[in-house]
């Protein structure tokens, strides 16, 4: 009792500044935009553009992409996303600091788009150009006790983007207060060796604790005048502590570790029987770094002449893992060689804009691994830390990229302007930031970087590449290469550690063979297009498909000029063991870039998306899901099988995208033949054949409206399963499916930012779905919760999303709702006028 007196008052002696405190920005924030005299309450994360309207206006750019290989400058009517981005916005909120602190504060700031300037009380505490960037702001010299007034002032400039940027504090905002000797956050590092011989796994833990702190004398006061200097200098007056708690629960504790003359520490652990990381097993361990002051003044029996007096602690959240590259083996996690079977995903969320949100990122991470997927590029941009913690947690290894350019603009007011005096500050943040992860496996330093055939792009490669080995020595480095003749003669490729080819699969056996590495990866592939539910006739697989309506084909047979097909990639790391995977553009359609439709308006999102951009699954997905997912069976039929009369006895193909090597096919009850996939082809171009080995197609199905039907038979010829599409009947209900991130429980959490994702969909009286359907329906939301935006996946459409009403399309569209800060019930009703339905679910908000 004795003892724990003396430590509560050595404790309380130290004063409010001995405390870490981490608070969330969220609430309470005002916005102001271009100069408006009226403020506006918003919560952060925040983006101001989102609800649009969407008008051709917007950053209306006449340019020719170079990367499409346009010669000529024309309109691009929603290149970046036909959204209000452009022009600047203010926010503010007040923060209380408490009397008596006499410690260190600092904002950490996950991403501003763009430009953000930080003043706090009136004073500029910090800036930093680039908006995809973690950064952290000292504002120490600037607060005081009681309320503090901060201030954030954003600039987005016309054609500063390829893409829809969005625009305001987009991501998190976290107050930090620590004593004034604490841990330095970005220098707490956690690296794992291989395993040895005797089963254990070296873990290796670095820090640096930052500032200065004298010795305490009698009640707690300095018997110094001046504070001494960390490490051995100062005596061992403050000391480091670490310890690693298994995902079981079990902890082992350093010993006390001295300090540097740095502030430096380091120690290592051997942990017998470790649980590794993995997307199949996304262990995480916990690892406490503590810094403690030595109070030699206390009394003897205190703690063997000892007090520690805590001043600062933080714990993180990792996995142990090893990763490697060799020629040899391709590309390792933890010893064992894998393709990477990856997707790459711009930084939008569809109808939440730029506007990061927890829910809507578990959504997105858990559909692509149903699919099979085990990887995702942050294209072309540096990630949110909730996108990655996120990626840790469920099992989603990443390609961490960081530009779109260097010194050559891609767009007029791109990052080129910023590269020469932050390229290295960035990519340094980005990797401090970023480098407890164990889902990042590697770093990309680019992406169809126009000096790839010059030898300054390549010095620049290299020094880029080099310091990233220096902040992390255990990842490899990439980028994408789409000027593979011009980067082979250069040196430009030569100098990665994993040479990227973005498409370009007629140039992928050149690269091996110029190359010494002994292996490639396509860093981006396939570039498909497609529309959830359009299906044109005659199927006609083409690289350069538009159709008037502004969409594309769902029999996943139209490509862009300089890409492919799923199944040119395929064909290539199926029968080339140094390929060693692959990142698909792109998991989900994002705002901007509408290629093939550039200059079609109204067309203001992409369609290379395997999920449109409300998330549902086109056809794509399936064919995917049947090659990558090795853990379920995939059967899927298409098209749909709700034609008009002028479609009687007309050709209309049928296509089964399944894991299984034969199906049948029946159109009521006759049978269409059996198809058996294809042997692999031999020859190195592309064939007729092209479709038919990871495809089962009947091209010359008539339809007649009734019962489509397959039948799946395994490698043996064993019937194995069915799928069964039938003809729509009359239109008799709304069907409403509710997406939540809790485990599929239809439950939200009362903390005011939890989304639930409602799928609604038109069918008949037997869930059959209305595949035409595009009825104008409306929303409201009763009880603990808010409507908060709805999409319908239309590339086309202009209907705002943050409205409750928009019209369907392909029969289906997805309402977003967001819980309350009070438990009860949320209730979303919807109603169709046109057919006077109605449906409704209620959802418990705790």
């Amino acid at each position: 009792m004795k003892r724990l007196l003396l430590l509560s008052l050595l404790t309380a002696a130290v004063g409010l500044q001995a405390q870490r405190t981490e608070t969330l920005l969220s609430h309470d924030w005002q916005f102001q935009r271009d100069g408006d005299a009226q403020w506006h309450a918003v919560s952060v994360p925040h983006d101001w553009a989102i609800a649009g309207p969407f008008d051709k206006k917007w950053d209306l750019q006449r340019v020719a992409i170079v990367q499409n290989g346009e010669k000529e400058a024309t309109e691009k009517s929603g290149r970046s996303g036909a959204l209000p981005w452009i022009g600047e916005g203010r926010y503010k909120r007040m923060f209380t600091i408490p009397e008596g602190f006499n410690g260190h504060a600092e904002l950490l700031f996950d991403g501003a788009m763009a430009q953000p300037t930080v003043s706090v009380n009136g004073q500029k505490a910090g800036y930093w150009a680039y908006g995809y960037n973690t950064f952290r702001v000292d504002i120490t010299p600037f607060i005081h006790p009681g309320e503090n007034l901060l201030e954030v002032h954003l600039k987005n400039m016309e054609e500063s983007s390829r893409w829809y940027p969005g625009a305001g504090i987009f991501r998190p905002v976290t107050l930090i207060t620590t004593d004034k000797t604490h841990l330095d956050d970005w220098s707490l590092v956690v690296r794992a060796t291989d395993t040895n011989r005797n089963g254990l796994l070296a873990v290796e833990v670095d820090g640096k604790v930052v500032g200065t702190h004298p010795p305490l004398g009698p009640k707690g006061r300095s018997i110094l005048r001046e504070p001494l200097p960390l490490g051995r200098g100062a005596a061992g007056a403050v000391m480091a502590k670490v310890n690693i708690t298994t995902p079981d629960g079990e902890t082992t504790n350093s010993d006390d570790l001295h300090l540097a003359e740095d502030g430096s520490f380091h120690t290592r652990f051997y942990i017998k029987n470790p649980k590794l990381w993995s997307p199949e097993t996304p262990y995480l361990y916990s690892v406490t770094a503590e810094v403690n002051r030595v109070d030699w003044n206390a009394p003897e029996e205190v703690y063997d002449g000892q007090t520690y007096v805590l001043l600062d602690s933080k714990t993180i959240k990792t996995g142990l893992r090893t990763v490697r590259v060799s020629r040899e083996h391709g590309f390792q996690l933890n010893g064992q060689t894998r393709k990477i079977k990856g997707v790459c995903l711009h930084h939008d969320l569809g109808p939440l804009g730029a506007a990061v949100n927890k829910a809507a990122l578990i959504r997105q991470i858990k559909i692509m691994k149903e699919m099979g997927c085990d990887a995702i590029r942050t294209a072309h941009n540096m990630p949110s830390q909730w996108q990655m913690e996120i990626c840790d947690s469920l099992g989603m290894m990443v390609m961490a990229e960081s530009f779109d350019m260097w010194l050559y603009p891609k767009c007029k007011n791109g990052y080129a302007r910023f590269f020469r005096e932050w390229a290295d500050k960035d990519i340094t943040n980005l990797v401090l930031a970023n480098r407890n992860h164990p889902s990042i496996v590697m770093w990309s330093i680019g992406n169809e970087i126009p000096e790839q055939w010059s030898e300054e792009g390549r010095q620049i490669a290299i020094r880029l590449q080099g310091l990233c080995h220096a902040l992390d020595p255990t990842r490899p480095v990439t980028q994408g290469c789409d000027r593979v003749d011009n980067a082979l003669s250069s040196g430009f490729m030569q100098a990665m550690d994993v040479p990227g080819l973005n498409y370009r699969l007629n140039k992928y056996q050149k690269a091996y063979e110029t190359l010494t590495h002994g292996f490639l990866l396509g860093s981006e592939t396939a570039s498909t297009v497609s529309s959830r539910g359009c299906y044109y006739f005659p199927v006609t697989p083409t690289d350069r498909g538009q159709h008037p309506d502004g969409q594309c084909s769902g029999y996943d047979v139209e490509w862009c000029p300089w890409s492919n097909l799923p199944d040119d990639d395929w064909r290539w790391q199926d029968d080339k063991p140094w390929v060693i995977g692959e990142f698909v553009w792109t998991g989900f359609d994002y705002l901007g870039e509408p290629t093939p439709y550039d200059e079609y308006w109204p067309s203001r999102s992409s369609y290379f998306g395997i999920c449109d951009l409300a998330g549902l699954p086109k056809d794509r997905y399936f064919l995917y899901r049947s090659h990558w997912n090795t853990q379920e069976h995939t059967i899927h039929l298409l098209p749909h099988w709700t034609w008009g009369k002028d479609r009687i006895g007309e050709v209309t193909p049928v296509y089964c995208y399944t894991d299984y090597p034969t199906a049948e096919l029946f159109v009521n009850g006759k049978s269409q033949g059996k198809k058996v996939k294809s042997e692999r082809m031999k020859s190195e171009k592309l064939s007729e054949g092209r479709l038919d080995r990871y495809r089962l197609r009947w091209n010359e199905v008539k339809y007649e409206p009734g019962e489509l039907k397959v039948v799946v038979y395994d490698a043996d010829g064993n019937r194995a399963g069915e799928k069964v599409v039938r003809t729509a009947g009359k239109t008799a209900r709304l069907q409403l499916d509710v997406w939540t991130q809790h485990d599929g429980t239809p439950l939200l959490h009362a903390d005011g930012d939890d989304l639930a994702f409602i799928t609604v969909s038109l069918t008949d009286k037997n869930g059959t779905l209305i595949p035409d359907a595009a009825d104008a329906l409306t929303f409201s939301v009763e009880g603990a919760g808010q409507f908060r935006a709805v999409c319908n996946g239309d590339a086309t459409s202009l209907e705002p999303f943050t409205q409750p009403t928009m019209k369907l399309f392909a029969g289906q569209l997805v309402v977003v709702v967001q819980a309350g800060k009070q438990a009860g019930n949320l209730t979303l009703k919807v109603n169709d006028p046109q057919r006077k339905l109605s449906g409704k679910v209620v959802i418990p908000v705790q």
